[in-house]
């Protein structure tokens, strides 16, 4: 089994921002918001952790229509990207963008219906951390939904998901080559810094979540949803 290894908490700067933006993230976003309206189909209060560039709130506000988002992320760049594409959407009313630590947000208990994050947690150096937080601001009666990276058992595994899932490089032209090796790079650090499944039903079973609530949702994630009593 590979060591988890730790990328940099905070992706900050222009170039990281928009390459990221730029990653063909359609499908498997689209299948985040279809697993969490199958599991949560009536949403209202909402807080997005590790929004990144705000692409699944806007997905999610597109298709539930009484949702409202509070979306953070610790990373200014990421935060200017999300604001244009908030604007584009025409979703300022509904998805408010905010500059907060996941893992020491500062609401009081139980504020959000629904707290939820995309592959944010292996950026985490204690996952245990921000998984504390999400539950406490989850209200009773809330759930929270969690997805993330499968840290992969080799160097082999690695390579085939960033051939399988990185793609081709889509022109010649020296600075979107440079674009598209950069997304490969930061795919292949966040398969190295992910959780295995073992490793994240340990950590939740601390805030009397069962195990049997994490499970295997691609061949590359797994997902943590689960009603809090």
């Amino acid at each position: 089994m590979l060591p988890r290894t730790l990328e940099p908490e905070v992706m900050d700067t222009a170039d990281e921002a928009h390459d990221y933006d730029a990653m063909d993230h359609a499908e498997v976003n689209g299948r985040f918001v279809d697993d969490l309206l199958a599991f949560r189909p009536e949403l209202a209060e909402v807080l997005d952790v590790g929004t990144g560039t705000a692409r699944i709130p806007i997905e999610l506000c597109s298709r539930a229509p009484k949702a409202h988002v509070i979306a953070i992320d610790l990373a200014e760049h990421m935060l200017a990207v999300a604001r244009e594409n908030v604007k584009a959407a025409k979703l300022d009313d509904r998805i408010v963008l905010e500059k907060r630590d996941a893992k020491s947000a500062g609401w009081p208990d139980g504020r959000f219906d629904l707290t939820m994050s995309n592959t944010i947690l292996h950026h985490i150096p204690d996952p245990s951390d921000l998984l504390r937080e999400m539950w406490r601001l989850t209200s009773k009666g809330g759930a929270m939904f969690v997805r993330d990276l499968v840290r992969p058992r080799s160097n082999t595994e690695i390579s085939a998901l960033v051939t399988k899932y990185a793609g081709a490089k889509a022109s010649n032209e020296p600075s979107l080559v440079a674009s598209h090796e950069r997304q490969k790079g930061l795919f292949a650090a966040s398969l190295h810094a992910g959780l295995t499944l073992e490793e994240i039903r340990e950590r939740v079973k601390s805030l009397g979540i069962p195990a049997s609530a994490v499970t295997m949702t691609s061949d590359r994630h797994w997902t943590l949803a689960h009603v809090k009593p």
